[in-house]
C-alpha cells in the first residue's frame, strides 16, 4: 500500500493507492482511495464541535503491517489464482480481510464491509461494500485444497525469512471445532465424530496444526472430516510436511538442508508413521501411552533406586531417567520425565472420580442386598464405575453368587494406590530417535508442545482469533474459512514477535484495540460542509513504541506525538 498526498481543487488530501495485476487484461490496474485531508488542523469552534464516532487504528493496523511484511495478498493470489469478480476483492484480500475480523472483532461474514469501513488502516483500496458473504462464498467454491496448501507453503517461508523464525523443532496437535450445518446437507469435512466440546448432536470440522517451536507461529495446517483418526490425518499431513521441509531450508538459506523434529502426543504412535516420518526427512518426538509396552518396561526402569536424577539449567525442579532400547523394530532413547504440576492434577482427578465410584458401588450394594439386579449387569456397572482414572487398579471388587442372587464386596487398597502414585502418575515416557540430544533438550523440545494447545486455546469461542461460531454451509467455505482463521493466528503472533512484548496475546491485542481515533465534526466558520477530524488518543510508553514499529502514523499522522509533554507529565512548570 502506497500513500501520499494530493492537492484537489486547492485542498490536499492523503491517497492510498494499490497496483494489482488484471490477469484478463494482462497488466497492472491501479486502485486509489481517499483517506482524508492532509491540510494543517483548521481553527474551530471547541462549542460547536461533536464526537460522531471512532476507528480502530491500533490492532488492525499492526496485523496490517505484519501481513505487508509478508506480502500475504500477492503470495495467496500466486498460489490460488485469479478468484474473484472483475471490480471485486481478490482471494488474496478476501482472507486477509476475514483473518483481520476474526483477529480484531470476530464476526458473521455480513458485517466484514463494516468492520473494514470502520478502521482507518486499510487491506485493500476497495470499498468495504466489496467485501460481502456472498463475494466469500463465491471465491470459496473455486479455491481448492492443492492451492491453499501450496499458499500455506509460501507464507511460511516468507514468515521464516523475514522475522527469523527458529523451524527445527516443530510441534503438531489436532483439536475439532463444531458447526451448525444440517444432516442433510452433503459434505465431506462436517461429520460427526468424537468432539471435544461432547456435542454429538452438532457436525463438527478437525485441524491439525503445526507450529514452530518459538513464537507460537501456525505454520502448516490442514481442515478434515470430524470423523477422522488422528494418525490418519497426520499421514496425509507428510506430503505437505515434506514440501514445508524444502520452503523452510530455502527460507532460512541452509546450504546443507537438515533433519527437523516433529513432536507430537501419544495419539499419534504408530511404528509404520515412524518410519514415514524418518523418510520425510524428520526426527520424531511423542510422549507414549502409558499402557504401551515399551512405556511399561521405561516406568519399570525408572521406579529404580537412583534412576530419576534431577536435570540441570532450566529444568533443575524436574527429575528424569533416560534408557535407550528397541521400540518393536526401532531404536529408541525414551525418557521418563516426572511433573509435579501433572501429579497434583491427577491427584484430584482420581479423588473426584473415586467419589463417584464409591456412590455408584454403594448404590449397587444396596441393590444387591435388595436382590434387584443380575449378576451380569452387576459386573457391567461395576466395570464402568471403575474405567476411568486408574480406579481398577487399587479398587478392589469382589463379585460372586449365582446369577439371580450374586454377592458384591469391594474396599480401596491404600498400599496399590501408593503404589500407582509412585510408579505411574505425574509420569510421562518420551520417545525419540534423536539420540544426541541432551535429556534437558529433549525435555525442552517436548513441553513446546504446549503451543499448538495455547493456539487451540485462542481459537476456541471467545479467545484470540476464534474459529467459531461458524454458520458456513458449504465445504468451500469452511476450508478457507478455516484458512483464514490460521492465518489470523499467525498475524497475532508475528505481531507479538515484532512488539518483542512478554504479554499475553489477548492483553496485547487489547492494548492495541485501545488506540482507537475519535472523529469529531467540526465548525470552522468556512462555508461547505463541515470537516470532519480523527483526533489521536493518549497512549502509554507501550503503545507509543506499537506506533513507531507497526508505522501507525501512515494511517493517522501525529499518533507517535499524541502524548502529554514531559514538563507537564512531571507537574513541573516553566519559569515565567
Amino acid at each position: 500500500m502506497h500513500i501520499f498526498e494530493r492537492e484537489v481543487d486547492g485542498r490536499r488530501y492523503r491517497i492510498a493507492a494499490q497496483s494489482v495485476w488484471d490477469a484478463a487484461a494482462g497488466r497492472s490496474v491501479a486502485r486509489q482511495v481517499v483517506l482524508g485531508p492532509a491540510g494543517p488542523p483548521p481553527t474551530v469552534d471547541l462549542g460547536r464541535t461533536r464526537t460522531v464516532g471512532t476507528r480502530a487504528v491500533g490492532d488492525v493496523g499492526a496485523l496490517v503491517w505484519v501481513a505487508e511484511q509478508l506480502d500475504l495478498v500477492r503470495l495467496i493470489n500466486e498460489a490460488c489464482g485469479d478468484y474473484g469478480s472483475k471490480n471485486g476483492p481478490s482471494v488474496g484480500e478476501m482472507a486477509v480481510a476475514v483473518a483481520l475480523q476474526r483477529a480484531c472483532a470476530p464476526g458473521p461474514k455480513c458485517d466484514l464491509g463494516d468492520f473494514l469501513d470502520g478502521a482507518l488502516p486499510r487491506v485493500s483500496c476497495l470499498p468495504g461494500s466489496a467485501f460481502t458473504g456472498q463475494a466469500f462464498h463465491r471465491i470459496a467454491q473455486q479455491v481448492t485444497d492443492q492451492e491453499l496448501e501450496a499458499a500455506q507453503v509460501a507464507i511460511a517461508r516468507a514468515a521464516i525469512g523475514r522475522f527469523a523464525l527458529s523451524a527445527d523443532v516443530l510441534a503438531f496437535d489436532t483439536t475439532n471445532f463444531d458447526t451448525h450445518i444440517a444432516t442433510t446437507t452433503p459434505g465431506e469435512l462436517a461429520r460427526r465424530g468424537h468432539a471435544k466440546s461432547k456435542r454429538s448432536d452438532l457436525r463438527g470440522v478437525g485441524l491439525g496444526l503445526l507450529v514452530s517451536e518459538t513464537g507460537h507461529v501456525p505454520l502448516l495446517y490442514r481442515a478434515f472430516g470430524g470423523n477422522s483418526s488422528d494418525q490418519a490425518v497426520l499421514e496425509e499431513c507428510l506430503q505437505g510436511l515434506s514440501e514445508l521441509h524444502s520452503a523452510l531450508d530455502a527460507g532460512e538459506q541452509r546450504t546443507s538442508p537438515g533433519r527437523r523434529t516433529l513432536v507430537r502426543d501419544g495419539g499419534f504412535w504408530s511404528p509404520q508413521l515412524e518410519l514415514h516420518l524418518e523418510v520425510t526427512g524428520y526426527y520424531s518426538l511423542i510422549s507414549l501411552p502409558l499402557g504401551h509396552s515399551a512405556a511399561e518396561w521405561a516406568l519399570q526402569q525408572a521406579a529404580q533406586k537412583g534412576a530419576m536424577r534431577h536435570l540441570t539449567g532450566q529444568y533443575e525442579d524436574v527429575r528424569a531417567a533416560r534408557v535407550r532400547t528397541q521400540v518393536g523394530d526401532l531404536d529408541r532413547t525414551l525418557v521418563v520425565i516426572e511433573s509435579l504440576t501433572l501429579l497434583e492434577g491427577q491427584k484430584r482427578g482420581i479423588e473426584a472420580r473415586l467419589t463417584k465410584a464409591k456412590e455408584e458401588l454403594g448404590r449397587l450394594e444396596a441393590l444387591v442386598e435388595a436382590g434387584r439386579i443380575r449378576r451380569a449387569s452387576l459386573e457391567q456397572r461395576v466395570r464402568k464405575a471403575l474405567a476411568r482414572e486408574h480406579l481398577a487398579s487399587f479398587v478392589v471388587v469382589e463379585i460372586g453368587g449365582e446369577e439371580q442372587a450374586p454377592i458384591l464386596s469391594w474396599r480401596v487398597d491404600a498400599a496399590r494406590r501408593r503404589e500407582l502414585e509412585a510408579t505411574r502418575l505425574g509420569k510421562r515416557v518420551l520417545c525419540t530417535d534423536h539420540h544426541t540430544w541432551s535429556t534437558e533438550r529433549i525435555v525442552h523440545a517436548f513441553r513446546g508442545q504446549w503451543n499448538v494447545e495455547e493456539l487451540f486455546r485462542r481459537s476456541k469461542k471467545g479467545g484470540v482469533v476464534p474459529w467459531g461460531p461458524s454458520h458456513q454451509w458449504a465445504d468451500g467455505s469452511l476450508r478457507l474459512h478455516t484458512f483464514a482463521t490460521v492465518l489470523g493466528l499467525m498475524l497475532v503472533s508475528l505481531a507479538r514477535i515484532a512488539l518483542g512484548t512478554d504479554a499475553s496475546a489477548r492483553a496485547m491485542m487489547d492494548s492495541l484495540g485501545d488506540i482507537r481515533a475519535t472523529l469529531v465534526r467540526t465548525a470552522t466558520g468556512a462555508q461547505g460542509r463541515r470537516p470532519t477530524i480523527p483526533l489521536a488518543p493518549e497512549l502509554n510508553a507501550e503503545q507509543r513504541r506499537a506506533a513507531r514499529i507497526f508505522e501507525l502514523d501512515r494511517w493517522l499522522p501525529g499518533l507517535s506525538s499524541s502524548r502529554r509533554r514531559e514538563s507537564a507529565a512531571s507537574g513541573k512548570q516553566s519559569p515565567s
